[in-house]
């Protein structure tokens, strides 16, 4: 009899895990299809004005913190970056979108900060756990400060981009030609949504595109992230324990994974902050993982960019490339150099040591950070 319930049991397991990889499938689809919709949207409605639809985010400081702004709104960077892919295929700039990219980094931290208020009755542990999800903020924050002048003067990560898809040009136009395999998937969902819309006039019918596919990038991403957790959140915690006290090379590299997994940087970092807070961990060892967790988010976009076809088929890939150039280049370059490598891990001490002696410092640095700073930065850039 038991042997009967178990065997009944399992398949019923089977049978709910095998919708949930189907359900993903499905949200994967609608991603592609979304992204794809934000690109065509945008170029139907600026047409050939795509650039100064924009001009109020020329400025690069202003683009960094209007994609830090959305971010922490929306609470994924993964979100962000794919609607920024969107609207780069519908004709914004790549120079534009970069800095967008690099405040989509920053937006990110803040549900890892907030993960941490979940500790505040204890002082010590409320210590560790907020050193534990700032230390990720002042790590992307000190990449920008470096990165963000580097991109400014030299343009590095633009024409690093550049060359990368250079490969994927067609002759004579900018369009990935073969690489866009996943056309004739999207395509006839993108023209049933279109056609309608084209009644009303190429600037509603884009904007309403544009609309509907930034509500569906939301809800897919929000789909996908629970299914992937449902799925595979087990499995990450397994990855997260065995890489510790392995390394940081490993840390990194776990933390990459487990994020391509859960697809969700701010999953990975949130799982860290109880088991530091709890003193399991010390924030040294997680430092690693949030480093990874960074390169780990990108997959998101560089998914998003395979469904874009078109003119600016290859910018969009370009964008994706960039986000990817930018975690990478961040995590050698300041993990890699001893000075620079504390730097983020005294902030976060620091930080964490005020926090505990005024409660209200962790408001203070919230509504600095993620509110008056952008605030201020966009109306004086405008």
């Amino acid at each position: 009899m038991n042997n009967q319930a178990s065997s009944v049991s399992a398949a019923s397991a089977g049978k709910t895990s095998w919708l949930r990889w189907a359900n993903l499938a499905f949200m994967l689809y609608l991603l592609l299809v979304s992204v794809s919709m934000v690109g065509s949207g945008f170029k139907m409605a600026s047409g050939e004005h795509a650039k100064t639809l924009f001009d109020f985010a020329s400025h690069p400081v202003a683009g960094l913190m209007i994609g830090l702004v959305a971010t922490a709104l929306i609470q994924s960077s993964s979100t962000v970056t794919s609607i920024i892919v969107g609207l780069v295929a519908g004709g914004l700039p790549v120079q534009i979108a970069i800095p967008m990219v690099m405040g989509a980094n920053i937006g990110t931290t803040v549900t890892n900060t907030l993960v941490s208020l979940g500790h505040l009755r204890c002082k010590e542990e409320f210590k560790r756990a907020f050193a534990s999800a700032t230390v990720h903020d002042f790590f992307n924050l000190l990449a920008v400060l470096i990165f963000l002048p580097l991109e400014m003067m030299f343009g590095i990560f633009g024409k690093l981009s550049a060359w990368l898809v250079a490969p994927l040009m067609s002759t004579g136009d900018l369009d990935m030609g073969g690489f866009n395999f996943i056309k004739p998937l999207t395509k006839p969902l993108i023209s049933i949504v279109q056609e309608p819309l084209t009644a009303f006039g190429p600037i509603a019918a884009g904007v309403s595109m544009i609309i509907l596919g930034i509500a569906t990038i939301i809800i897919s991403i929000t789909i996908m992230g629970k299914l992937m957790k449902s799925l595979m959140v087990g499995r990450a915690r397994e990855i997260l324990k065995n890489a510790i006290g392995r390394g940081p090379l490993h840390g990194i590299f776990s933390g990459s994974v487990v994020t391509v997994l859960v697809q969700s940087s701010s999953t990975t970092t949130s799982l860290m902050v109880p088991l530091v807070g709890s003193g399991v961990l010390k924030v040294r060892d997680v430092y690693p993982f949030t480093l990874g967790a960074n390169i780990g988010t990108c997959i998101t976009a560089l998914l998003a960019a395979t469904a874009v076809t078109g003119e600016f088929a290859a910018f969009a890939l370009q964008i994706a490339l960039v986000h990817l150039l930018f975690n990478i280049a961040a995590t050698l370059f300041i993990f890699g150099i001893p000075f620079l490598r504390e730097l983020p891990l005294k902030g976060a001490d620091w930080i964490s040591t005020m926090a505990i002696k005024n409660k209200s410092v962790v408001a203070g640095y919230l509504i600095a950070v993620f509110v008056v700073m952008p605030g201020a930065i966009i109306a004086m850039t405008a």
